[in-house]
């Protein structure tokens, strides 16, 4: 009998649900209604200023005594899986196959707020640290964490609701785009201390460092967006055709698709005759290139390896020699190999002279999960049978930039631009090796998503790429949206939704310095480290407390 009282005496979750609870202070209304001020944050809707409200809920649980219900961390996990099951909706629009990386996507990702609201009670509860200090460290931890686990997925950040705030973004060239979600974390934990809850007493004093950081912050910016360090570039027309992906797929269309490409082509040469690049999204030049290893040999009833790289060869210079421009074609590469197995196939952006010559070439270094290869396919093919896929994209050497006229780029491909660490690490590998570039492209098709918001969310997370490297980045996609985007991350000019068009971009060169491109994630990574602490005693506390619990037969 005394066991039963001793047990039953101790506090625990479930014992506050004896205890009525308004509906508007619960676990699921406080979780929904973060949640559907962050949806409403990004796009479709893109009412940013409302990513400065939707943590305040958060907190608020962050901030009580004990949460309420039987199962509080399974309810902030299904009202957050409800959000990205919402946002990336356009997951299931290339293939009825996709849903299922829909599925576990949304629900992988749906663990990141439980686990936000939980290492920050451990924070504030246990270590006594203030919600201003805990929730924007934490965050931004856990930001990182998400950029490289799995491949890495930074679409849908704090940081990226702000991408029409170029004032905001500047700090990115310091701390990344974690920096700006730490900033909108550190507001909302802020505004959270300004409401009575829990018992506890409203507290002002948290508004004056949440101010003081946001204010410096905008006059960082300031300082940037008005400093004259750039100087006059290239003249590039970024052509975007409007091709759905099912076109794509289908071999009789391949003619169609070089017609519309090559026609706005021949109009852009014509509008523009001081044009120095032009530029084709990934993959709509159609007819691959060849490259095989030495002493390949090809399969009986096969055209020879010689005669393979001619036809190439002679596919790309028909296309180019009649625009007299130098052609950046987003391109397919077949790789014959000699030990006589399967071809190797590339995703690649070849840089080509007005005569057809090969200035460079750089094969994709990142491809995507499920996009672009499909884990144990390689052991498995039969899976690839399920997909939109016919076979998986092998990662290129490295990256590579390229000398046309007197300006250097660097291309990347498809979602590369959305992974910070990635882009980053190419420019700063490249400018050890002198050959760092002047202005970044990005080759991409979005048309696998049908116009749908994932075009916005895309280029809400690349346009943070320019600022970080303090370089301009020129997008060219397929059906959107196609973009000239300046070193300061504002988007100059922008291509239609789903429909064709002709960017005409003269990037200015930046001679600025980027602190974050020197030294990388070194805050986000100090809070990484801190939430991993928090972490670790929190398993530790849990261990101790199961393993002090009483026995059933005790």
């Amino acid at each position: 009998m005394a066991r039963s009282k001793s047990r039953s005496a101790t506090p625990t979750t479930a014992a506050t649900a004896a205890s009525p609870v308004a509906w508007w202070r619960s676990n699921w209304a406080l979780a929904a209604i973060g949640n559907l001020l962050w949806w409403a944050s990004v796009a479709p809707l893109s009412w940013s200023l409302l990513a400065w409200l939707a943590p305040v809920p958060w907190v608020l649980l962050i901030r009580q005594t004990s949460l309420s219900g039987r199962r509080p961390y399974l309810v902030l996990w299904l009202t957050n899986l409800v959000f990205w099951l919402a946002t990336l909706y356009w997951l299931t629009l290339p293939h009825w196959a996709t849903s299922f990386g829909w599925l576990a996507l949304s629900a992988y990702l749906g663990l990141y707020l439980p686990l936000f609201v939980g290492l920050c009670r451990v924070a504030v509860h246990r270590f006594s640290i203030a919600p201003l200090v805990a929730a924007p460290i934490v965050w931004t931890g856990l930001e990182l964490a998400r950029a490289h686990l799995l491949s890495g997925f930074t679409m849908v950040s704090l940081a990226t609701t702000q991408y029409r705030w170029p004032m905001v973004l500047q700090i990115s060239d310091l701390f990344g785009s974690y920096g700006v979600s730490f900033l909108v974390m550190l507001v909302a934990a802020a505004l959270a201390g300004m409401v009575p809850w829990d018992g506890k007493r409203r507290a002002w004093w948290p508004v004056l460092p949440a101010a003081v950081v946001l204010a410096a912050t905008l006059a960082y910016g300031h300082w940037r967006l008005n400093q004259q360090t750039t100087r006059p570039g290239p003249r590039v027309a970024l052509i975007q055709g409007s091709i759905d992906i099912d076109m794509k797929h289908d071999p009789t269309q391949s003619q169609r698709i070089f017609d519309e490409y090559f026609d706005l082509s021949q109009r852009a040469v014509q509008q523009r005759r001081d044009l120095d690049l032009v530029v084709w999204p990934e993959t709509m030049f159609r007819y691959p290139w060849f490259t095989f290893d030495d002493g390949y040999v090809p399969p009986p009833d096969t055209i020879t390896a010689a005669e393979a790289i001619d036809r190439s060869r002679r596919a790309v210079t028909n296309t180019v020699a009649p625009l007299g421009v130098p052609l950046l074609l987003g391109i397919d590469t077949v790789h014959g190999v000699a030990d006589g197995g399967e071809p190797l196939r590339y995703n690649t952006a070849l840089f080509l002279d007005p005569q057809g010559n090969v200035l460079g070439r750089y094969d994709k270094c990142h491809p995507v999960m499920f996009g672009e290869y499909v884990p144990f396919a390689d052991v498995f093919p039969w899976i690839y049978k399920l997909t939109p896929l016919y076979a998986g994209v092998a990662a290129g050497p490295g990256p590579v930039s390229v000398n046309v006229g007197n300006v250097r780029y660097a291309a990347d491909i498809c979602y590369e631009d959305t992974v910070p660490h990635l882009i980053r690490s190419q420019v700063l590998q490249l400018r050890n090796e002198g050959a760092e570039p002047d202005v970044l492209v990005n080759l991409t098709n979005d048309g696998w998503f049908w116009g749908s918001s994932e075009l916005d969310l895309h280029l809400a997370c690349a346009l943070f790429r320019s600022i970080e490297c303090r370089k301009p980045l020129l997008i060219a996609a397929n059906t959107g949206f196609s973009a000239w985007i300046d070193s300061a991350g504002r988007i100059v000019a922008q291509g239609p939704r789903r429909a064709t068009g002709i960017i005409y971009a003269d990037p200015a060169l930046d001679d600025r310095q980027s602190w974050y491109l020197a030294y990388g994630d070194w805050a986000a990574g100090l809070c990484l480290l801190a939430t991993c602490g928090i972490g670790l005693v929190a398993l530790r506390n849990a261990w101790r407390d199961r393993s002090n619990r009483p026995s059933a037969d005790a």
